[in-house]
């Protein structure tokens, strides 16, 4: 088997460095890194100085996010993201050398990387809005030997000076894309952005086609949510007026909640589709195909420490529900074989109107199972926020603030 020397054609680095070049692999062996530049980069670039408060070998652990600074709640607002997602973005990214790129959301140690895929003829700019962040990006970079990286305090949302710029990088999550970001790219060049829609974050890759963005490439990711002028929360509802059970809806357009008191304490319907799954086999696919086809989608979430159980989600953190009137129901899974394990997909439903609603989930999964289980997957649209609906691609429209954008499946 070829080694990690092998691949890039360098020698490894000395015996200290064992952890970092002990995390390339590890990205390699799982596919996150794909490429000889991004692996180059990943061994130039001392990880450990951009996160000094974690030990040496925590801060080269593949997926161990490293929280830098956390809000008023406990809850982290700034971090070095895990290793895997950063490799993933950069190989979507696909940054070349002597382009000019922008990174929005600093750190530091992501705007390194950058620097050594560009290499010294192109330039690299990185803001953000919270100066916390920004000294010590730049007093990081400083120590790392990256002077040339450019740190600029700002709202990332905005216009931001050195462009126009041949990528942009969003290491935060955004819910929108601002026309600051499609205005200051090349046409052809690309955004990679962890964009939110229905609550469910993928990593996108656009490319600039005239006024609109077209995916490239998507993966699942998730980041500390963006700050600033498009910041956007989502709308909370709490259908037994406690913490156990909380129903999360992310865009403009949202369902009535308003009639789903006492909703939990009527029977539980429940359906099963016949759709099985083996265990640890991702569904990612399934949650994105479910916003994108049913009407009044959110998210299910379940306090462990207040849980009754008188809700069975697929997942207790983020599970799809759909609301109607008086009613709702939510995607789960019952296993249905031990050796090997295997799950079958379902839905519960409560509420006059809960039986149909499960039924209606289960007739998506099916139709999943048949055409979009082992598909690419969407395309992802993006277009300013006035364009008239003749002019759009077909697919689920969801209208942000700034953009209109268009999940169209194959």
């Amino acid at each position: 088997m070829s080694t990690l020397a092998d691949s890039i054609g360098r020698s490894l680095p000395d015996r200290d460095e064992a952890p970092r070049v002990a995390m390339v692999e590890a990205l390699r062996a799982a596919g996150s890194v794909r490429s000889a530049a991004v692996a180059e980069a990943l061994l130039a670039v001392p990880r450990h100085v951009f996160a000094p408060e974690a030990a040496l070998a925590e801060a080269y652990e593949p997926e161990r996010a490293l929280v830098t600074k956390r809000n008023e709640y406990g809850l982290a607002v700034s971090s070095v993201s895990a290793a895997r997602i950063q490799a993933q973005m950069l190989e979507q990214a696909d940054v070349r050398p002597g382009m000019r790129v922008l990174e929005v959301g600093s750190g530091g140690y992501n705007a390194a990387l950058i620097a050594e895929l560009v290499g010294p003829a192109g330039e690299v700019v990185t803001v953000d809005i919270d100066p916390f962040v920004t000294e010590r990006a730049e007093k990081y970079l400083a120590e790392a030997g990256y002077e040339r990286v450019r740190v600029v305090l700002a709202d990332g949302s905005g216009q931001v000076e050195g462009g126009p710029f041949d990528r942009i990088v969003v290491t935060v999550g955004a819910w929108d894309l601002p026309p600051a970001w499609t205005g200051a790219l090349v046409e052809g060049g690309t955004i990679t952005v962890p964009l939110r829609m229905h609550g469910l974050t993928r990593s996108i890759t656009f490319r600039r086609e005239g006024e609109r963005l077209v995916s490239v490439s998507a993966t699942v990711s998730g980041f500390v949510k963006i700050q600033g002028a498009d910041a956007h929360d989502e709308f909370l509802v709490l259908p037994r007026g406690t913490k156990e059970v909380g129903l999360r809806f992310d865009e403009l357009e949202r369902p009535d909640t308003s009639r789903l008191g006492g909703v939990l304490e009527t029977p539980r319907a429940e359906w099963w589709s016949g759709v099985t799954i083996a265990n640890q086999e991702p569904f990612d696919s399934l949650y994105l195909w479910l916003a994108s086809s049913l009407p009044g989608f959110g998210l299910m979430s379940v306090d462990p420490e207040l849980d009754t159980k008188t809700v069975a989600p697929a997942n207790r953190m983020a599970c799809p529900v759909i609301v109607e009137g008086d009613s709702l129901a939510y995607l789960a899974l019952r296993r249905i074989s031990e050796d090997p394990a295997e799950f079958e997909f379902g839905a519960h439903g409560f509420g006059p109107e809960g039986g149909p609603l499960a039924a209606l989930i289960n007739t998506e999964v099916r139709k999943w199972d048949r055409e979009h289980r082992t598909g690419d997957g969407p395309v992802f649209t993006a277009q300013p926020i006035g364009i008239p609906n003749d002019q759009l691609p077909d697919g689920l429209v969801i209208d942000k603030t700034h953009v209109r954008l268009t999940i169209s499946w194959p």
